[in-house]
Order: structure tokens, then C-alpha cells, then sequence
């Protein structure tokens, strides 16, 4: 005659379940962090952060010597949405190039590098490489010979121009 106790068979207990889940589930998530970490590259740090982080300093000179400048602009996007338009509020002496880089806040890979070209005493223009697609962007305007520039914050999908001053 068999008994009621009878063992029931580990399989169909919740215990032992409960216990491989565990570690199965550690296993799926570190599979799926490996997976991000490898989609998404953040780039290298660069070997000489040092140096870098002493010129600092030396940018700081050129948002002054924009302030001692009295210079302001305007920046706004073309029409088209490809081109991008900077209107100073007074002429700059022997200046045929503006450079302009909108930088991307996180991905350097995006960022854009234009040299404006001259269309007036007080209009400059270029041309994008690519859309912007990020809603944020850093911006600097500045010579082409780095003595002073202007920083800012752009949103071009507002329709509002940016309006860049140098520091007080």
C-alpha cells in the first residue's frame, strides 16, 4: 500500500525554480547591458585630459576679448533648414571668416564645423553638412584666427534665432 507522503518530483516544486530564476535572470540582464555598452560608443577619453583642461583658460581670454569687443550676433537657420545665417551688430576689422561649430552635447561625432563666408558688412552664411536633429545644440562663433568668440545655447527646432553675447 503506498504511503500519502510521497515525495513529490523537484520539478514541480517552486523552490528549485525559484532559485535557478535568479541567477538566469543576472545572466539576461548583463547579456543585455553587453549589448548596449556595445551599440552605443562614448567615444575615448583623450590621453592629454590635462592639457586640455589648462587650456580652459586660454578659451576664457577669448570670450573677454569678445566682450572688450562690445560684439553680439544673431544665428538663425535658413528656410531650408540647411543653411544657417549669423548677423553681427557691428563690422569687424579685416575679418572675412567667421567659423561657427554647433556641437553636440553628448556624440563629438555629429558636431559641425562651418566656415562662414562674408555677404555683407554684416552678414555671414554657410551651409550644414548634415540636419540637425538634435534638439540642443552648443554653439561658438568666433574668428577664424581664435582671438575672441561667443558661446550659447541653440534650440533650432523653436524657429527663434539665438541671440550670442559675450559674457559681462
Amino acid at each position: 500500500m503506498p504511503s500519502s507522503n510521497t515525495p513529490r518530483p523537484w520539478h514541480k516544486s517552486f523552490w528549485p525554480w525559484f532559485l535557478i530564476a535568479l541567477p538566469a535572470i543576472a545572466v539576461v540582464a548583463s547579456s543585455w547591458t553587453f549589448y548596449i555598452a556595445l551599440r552605443s560608443d562614448d567615444g575615448v577619453v583623450d590621453d592629454d585630459y590635462y592639457k586640455q583642461g589648462q587650456a580652459i583658460n586660454q578659451d576664457l581670454g577669448r570670450d573677454r576679448a569678445a566682450a572688450a569687443m562690445g560684439i553680439n550676433a544673431q544665428l538663425m537657420l535658413g528656410s531650408d533648414r540647411r543653411s544657417v545665417r549669423v548677423l553681427l551688430n557691428k563690422p569687424l576689422d579685416n575679418a572675412a571668416a567667421l567659423q561657427l561649430d554647433l556641437l553636440h552635447p553628448t556624440r563629438s561625432g555629429q558636431d559641425q564645423h562651418l566656415a562662414l563666408k562674408q555677404e555683407g558688412p554684416l552678414m555671414y552664411s554657410g551651409q550644414l553638412t548634415t540636419a540637425l536633429v538634435q534638439p540642443r545644440w552648443d554653439v561658438e562663433l568666433g574668428d577664424s584666427s581664435n582671438h575672441w568668440r561667443l558661446r550659447g545655447l541653440w534650440q533650432p527646432g523653436s524657429g527663434e534665432p539665438l541671440q550670442l553675447g559675450a559674457p559681462h
